[in-house]
């Protein structure tokens, strides 16, 4: 089973001068993979970036991780497991973040363990396996 890992910890890797390859030796475990809407939100950020070197730099971290991890899509089985979760969310007056719902609803679709920084906001997924990185 990969282990999911949540845009938070990716960007917190970026931000600390470390390469896209040592998220490997940070998150031990079995295969490492992300959701659609992670790459997504990584992607967002190349073109968010303030200067041209700054996007360079990040283009090049980005290729890495998408070359590196798995990207697992967005697919009926993920859309009829986020159906499910955003009703029960609902049914119980919680809410959690979009992309998060996206990222909760294809580890839970694919029984992957979600790897983040933001464990509050996920935890509040049923079911859902929630592992803070080891910084």
């Amino acid at each position: 089973m990969a282990r999911l890992i949540d845009s938070s910890v990716l960007i917190t890797v970026e931000r600390r001068g470390l390469s896209a390859a040592e998220v490997r030796g940070l998150i031990p475990g079995q295969g490492l993979a992300i959701a659609t809407i992670t790459a997504s939100e990584l992607l967002v950020g190349i073109h968010r970036a303030d200067t041209v070197e700054r996007r360079e730099r990040r283009r090049a971290y980005v290729e890495t991780v998408l070359h590196l991890v798995a990207v697992i899509p967005f697919d009926l089985r993920v859309a009829r497991t986020h159906a499910m979760v955003a009703a029960r969310l609902q049914a119980t007056r919680q809410s959690v973040g979009a992309n998060d719902m996206l990222v909760a609803a294809t580890a839970l679709a694919y029984e992957c363990p979600v790897v983040t920084d933001n464990v509050k906001e996920f935890e509040r997924v049923q079911g859902l396996t929630v592992l803070a990185p080891g910084w």
